[in-house]
């Protein structure tokens, strides 16, 4: 069983999903104003090892990732460099992906943007004003925060205190200083949409809501986003979603630890930021997200470069012993005869054994990838002390056996985790094993969603086709699992 810290109870609980074996979880995306830094990458990151996680585990995934391409910075920035906001935003957006793409970071299922859906921020802006919950001063909309009483429940804060502690503007024309804008009324310059209450444009937290809440539901399962999201953002979010809807809305909600540079949290206002961008100059894409998630996602992660070269380090060591394993099953085998040392086959399928569940166990409790690593570096040391010794004997068995480990050390190592992207000449090989993997999450990806849809006559004959080249499905309640067998 699946458990995971949850902010809003402030405890571990056991994931029950809203409906069996179908997670619906949403993240913050990023504010496209400029190239992605290294505070922003961890969330991405985690989020997608989280994803890659619960699919192994045998769940059907809905991930929604948006962006914020309507926001006061976007705005800001694109006066300073003369570019239209939406053009500016859209550019980074681009840039965005490819950032993602070379931390190996898969495509969300959908990626909405702010800019798509103002006509559907209308319309709940609408209702929070019907409802009582929202009111109007010339032109703006604000959210009437002390109407809903559960106010603080994520953040854990009474209105009290939030007001105590709270860096707001003062404005006058609001019921309270705590009130934030749904909807703000256009100003020179700036981009604008017609509305009830005139020109203007959606104010920040009202965006997530609204995506949230059009794609996946009112209650959904996990919304996501880095530790500073709580509060205020996130908080206003649950506000505004659960009096619109009268629902839920996110079961669970996580969120990742800060980076931090000499214990002082990264971020561009206080200008101590490391673009990813200029960390790949330095450092290869697979050191850094391995990096990433080398710390437990909940704790906080100091950086800097001699952190890096370590994570460098230690990848290495994993993708070493991944290439060793490669050279032995694609290597000459010598016949089975009765001088193989039984004990280490034995011993081989055992640590198999072991990996999974020790593996499994670290990633259902609370998706701990930091332990999860460590049992790969058991597993390293464990196989190792068998094929490194002088007397082993690379029989048929023992291939059989390796190819097994290797097998299931990528499932976990590179499915999983999404380390081994960068492993070497062999993966360019035609028919090497990480090709074959590659080319079969693609079918399989496929397949499901074609299962999805009940279209079973292309789904059946997928898996016809897969099993004349030697390749058999097997669909199980953790999903469709596949392997190589002798045509013959």
């Amino acid at each position: 069983m699946i458990r995971l810290y949850n902010s809003l109870t402030k405890k571990k609980e056991s994931l029950e999903t809203i409906e069996p074996g179908r997670v619906k979880m949403y993240v913050c995306g990023p504010t496209t104003y400029n190239y992605i830094h290294l505070g922003n990458a961890r969330p991405v990151v985690v989020f997608d090892t989280i994803r890659r996680y619960l699919k192994y585990r045998g769940y059907q995934v809905v991930y929604v990732q948006n962006f914020t391409d309507v926001d006061d910075k976007i705005i800001k920035r694109a006066h300073e460099l003369g570019e239209p906001a939406l053009e500016l935003a859209s550019r980074f957006i681009k840039e965005y992906f490819k950032d993602a793409d070379a931390l190996n970071v898969g495509r969300a299922d959908i990626h909405p943007r702010v800019s798509d859906h103002i006509e559907d921020i209308i319309e709940m802006v609408k209702k929070l004003i019907d409802r009582g919950f929202a009111y109007e001063v010339d032109g703006d909309i604000y959210f009437n925060v002390r109407k809903f009483q559960s106010y603080g429940q994520l953040s854990g804060r009474s209105l009290d205190e939030l007001m105590a502690g709270a860096r707001v503007q003062v404005d006058e024309r609001k019921n309270d200083p705590l009130d934030f804008a749904l909807w703000k009324k256009a100003k020179e310059g700036e981009p604008a949409w017609s509305s009830p209450w005139g020109e203007g444009r959606p104010g920040w937290h009202i965006e997530c809501s609204v995506m949230s809440l059009k794609y996946l539901g009112k209650d959904f399962d996990i919304h996501g986003g880095g530790h500073d999201l709580i509060f205020p953002h996130h908080e206003n979010e649950l506000a505004q979603s659960q009096a619109c809807s009268r629902c839920g809305f996110a079961k669970y909600w996580l969120h990742n630890g800060f980076i931090t540079i000499n214990q002082e949290k990264m971020s561009k206002s206080l200008g101590n930021f490391f673009l990813v961008r200029e960390i790949l100059d330095k450092f290869p894409p697979d050191a850094v997200r391995f990096y990433l998630l080398a710390t437990h996602y909940r704790s906080p992660l100091d950086f800097d470069d001699e952190k890096l070269v370590v994570a460098g380090k230690g990848l290495d060591r994993l993708k070493n012993f991944r290439t060793a394993l490669l050279d032995i099953v694609h290597g000459p085998a010598v016949p089975d005869d009765n001088s193989t040392p039984g004990e280490d086959l034995r011993k081989i399928e055992a640590f198999v054994e072991n990996l999974e569940q020790k593996f499994t166990e670290a990633m259902d409790d609370d998706f701990n990838t930091a332990l999860a690593i460590a049992c790969l570096f058991d597993f390293v040391r464990d196989i190792n002390g068998i094929i490194n010794k002088p007397d082993f004997k690379v029989t048929q068995q023992a291939v059989f056996s390796l190819k097994k480990a290797l097998n299931l050390y990528d499932e976990l190592g590179n499915g999983v985790l999404g380390l081994f992207f960068r492993t070497g000449k062999q993966d360019a090989l035609p028919g090497s094993d990480e090709l074959v993997s590659s080319l079969m999450d693609i079918l399989l990806s496929i397949r499901q969603e074609a299962r999805d849809q009940k279209q079973w006559a292309l789904s059946d004959k997928i898996r016809d086709a897969v099993k004349e080249l030697g390749i058999i499905l097997e669909d199980g309640p953790k999903g469709t699992k596949w392997k190589i067998v002798d045509k013959d």
